[in-house]
């Protein structure tokens, strides 16, 4: 019974949590490089692929808070080695909690500043 209560409570909880989110036209990403200490502003539209340094970088999808489009940033993206095309990352990455859903690589970080809507 208690565990039935607590799994109802926790159904509840989620879809009171829940955000509405808009489609945005594309993000502005930062990456950067470790070892020269280099900070780039990558400017991308969906669906667009860009290249940073030995990177290339896929927009599947940027959204953000309905109403609210400095509020977060939630983005689509994939990430592959511009060399070999090993993928180094592929999911969504969040702005406000870059450390959630991070790429891992030893010279280059990359994460999402905000969604642009124009």
């Amino acid at each position: 019974m208690i565990f039935r209560a607590a799994a109802m409570l926790a159904v509840l909880a989620s879809a009171a949590g829940a955000q509405q989110v808009s489609e945005a036209q594309g993000v502005i990403l930062r990456g950067l490089d470790k070892i020269s200490g280099q900070v780039y502003d990558i400017e991308m539209k969906s669906g667009q692929t860009a290249t940073f340094e030995r990177l290339r970088i896929t927009l599947n999808s940027c959204r953000y808070p309905v109403g609210n489009p400095a509020g977060d940033a939630f983005a689509a993206l994939e990430v592959s080695d511009a060399t070999d095309g090993t993928e180094l990352f592929s999911g969504w990455m969040i702005a406000s909690a870059p450390a959630l859903s991070a790429m891992d690589h030893a010279r280059y970080d990359l994460w999402v500043m905000r969604c642009t809507t124009s």
